[in-house]
């Protein structure tokens, strides 16, 4: 919601208020390293700081939060045989998640606009995150042969029955609303009162009671409304499984399942396959377990062809005419799946 023409992330003392300010507008806030370093480097010198009470986390202009990782950057270093460069922002982005998730003190996410892939990583898993009109969130991963990370391995298996797993294997975008509804955002508030709610925390009024009035959740919402149908497609054993019970119910009537279903067919089958298996796992492993699982897939899918390919399609030609490899749900195998699960060794994931 502000505007300022700085470096790329914003953090310093306001009030009674440590203060981000998430600041590439023009790339819709998109993370870098230098911006995960930043944000870091805060929260450890404010969790200490008697002056800081609460950290306030908000993107500059009204267009998105944060929509991701600079994935063209990390294309770019995949591609470029830097590697190394690519795994050391995911490391240290993960690691930031688990320090978000851990942290101390309030952390209150003011969310306007798009939150997408890394920009969840740095708002879902602080102690409250705020909605406004402008919201949508979305995990669209399998859209880019990629997965969900930055803790959707942890986040979404928690959603109610079946929704993490449906959020994930399709990529779908959720409103305000729907978003506030399932308990992504703790808190959903008109962009009428993001000013005064920023300028109250800062402040240092107690932060439940500020955003006490933003907290009752909605009536009604699709997604809920369609649970059963959800729930009844995506305990399915595997995606194809999904998909003919997709069919099905679309067939019966449901005018969500058959868009779901279309949906899906257009996504990088290993990515369908692999955010499954990555949800049923992730229902028994705590924060930082799921943070390595997730190192391990990246460091996997770094070396494999449909993140590349997804990239150039969508974002780098603009055809969006991905040619995934192997391109039938058939030709990806259980082991095949298995095998971006593997530790490490030496080369896991650690934190201080």
């Amino acid at each position: 919601m502000q505007d300022v023409q700085e470096s790329e992330i914003i953090c310093e003392r306001q009030g009674s208020a440590g203060v981000v300010i998430l600041n590439r507008p023009k790339a819709l806030n998109a993370l870098t390293l230098t911006m995960v370093r930043g944000l870091r480097a805060a929260l450890d010198a404010w969790e200490h700081d008697p002056a800081v009470t609460r950290v306030i986390v908000t993107g500059a202009g009204d267009r998105a939060f944060c929509a991701g990782g600079d994935i063209r950057s990390l294309y770019e270093q995949g591609k470029g045989g830097r590697l190394e460069d690519a795994l050391t922002f995911w490391r240290e982005e993960y690691q930031l998640n688990v320090r978000i998730k851990e942290y101390t003190k309030p952390y209150v996410a003011l969310v306007e606009g798009i939150v997408m892939g890394g920009g969840v990583g740095v708002s879902l898993h602080g102690s409250h995150m705020v909605a406004f009109d402008k919201f949508t969130f979305a995990m669209p991963e399998v859209g880019i042969g990629f997965f969900p990370d930055v803790g959707a391995t942890y986040a979404l298996p928690r959603l109610p029955g079946e929704l993490g797993a449906f959020v994930a294997v399709t990529g779908d975008r959720i409103n305000q609303g729907e978003a506030h509804a399932l308990g992504l955002a703790t808190h959903a508030a008109p962009s009428s009162a993001f000013s005064a709610i920023r300028d109250r925390l800062i402040a240092g009024e107690p932060v439940d009671a500020v955003l006490a009035p933003y907290a009752a959740k909605p009536a009604t919402s699709l997604l809920l409304s369609s649970q059963a149908m959800i729930d009844e497609a995506f305990s399915a054993p595997d995606v194809a499984g999904i998909l003919a019970r997709l069919d099905a119910a679309a067939a019966g009537g449901s005018e969500l399942a058959g868009k779901t279903a279309a949906t899906m067919r257009t996504k990088s089958p290993t990515s369908m396959a692999l955010s499954l298996e990555q949800m049923r796992r992730g229902r028994g492993v705590d924060f930082r377990e799921a943070m390595r699982i997730e190192y391990r897939i990246v460091s996997r899918i770094a070396l494999g062809h449909d993140f590349y390919e997804g990239v150039r399609a969508v974002i780098v030609d603009k055809d969006q005419s991905p040619k995934w490899k192997p391109a039938a749900l058939a030709d990806v195998s259980a082991a095949d799946i298995d095998a971006y699960f593997a530790p490490l060794g030496p080369a896991e994931l650690t934190f201080d």
